[in-house]
């Protein structure tokens, strides 16, 4: 049986700033996981969803009336919000106790993402595809604590063990399993 740190997984992200989910992702059969993105306040900040492609899972994220800028976005281990500060998601999701960043040459984990760009109007979106396979994944993030995604107050350097230097937590969903 796989757990968290079974197995080594890849990040793989592009991201667009505007790009937004459709109402009908909802009804997508081939997504597995969906979160609402809350910031502090309890005010809801967007969507994430998690979709199975090929063998593997793609996320997405969208979001509003975020500061505009980049933020750092990662998956924690925990799938538990509790504002205002979101420690309840625990640490990044780390299968294999490796540094921070893609370009930390002891990087990268599963909890690293590509930076969230959000525009003057507050509005944003990221996709990165999670490479491991489907089953790997499902064992991964959806284990008896749950997953959570976290935006953090400003862009990860991608590099800076444990967090990027991304600041503090702003925003974050707990990722719920839907089928």
């Amino acid at each position: 049986m796989l757990t968290k740190g079974s197995f080594p997984l890849l990040i793989v992200g592009a991201f667009a700033s505007t790009v937004g989910l459709a109402p009908a992702a909802a009804a997508n059969k081939s997504i597995v996981g969906t979160g609402v993105l809350l910031d502090g306040s309890g005010a809801t900040r967007g969507q994430v969803t998690l979709a199975e492609r090929g063998d593997g899972m793609v996320l997405k994220l969208t979001v509003h009336g975020l500061p505009k800028g980049q933020h750092g976005v990662h998956l924690h281990m925990v799938g538990s919000c509790n504002a205002p500060d979101f420690v309840s998601a625990g640490g990044h999701l780390n299968p294999h106790g490796k540094m921070h960043g893609s370009l930390n040459p002891q990087g990268s984990h599963l909890g690293d993402l590509p930076n969230l760009t959000v525009g003057s109007g507050g509005s944003g979106s990221l996709t990165a595809r999670l490479a491991g396979t489907k089953a790997e994944l499902w064992q991964v993030l959806f284990d008896g604590d749950g997953t959570s995604l976290v935006v953090h107050a400003n862009g990860d350097d991608y590099r800076t063990d444990p967090s990027g230097n991304s600041g503090g937590r702003i925003a974050c969903a707990a990722i719920t399993r839907i089928r």
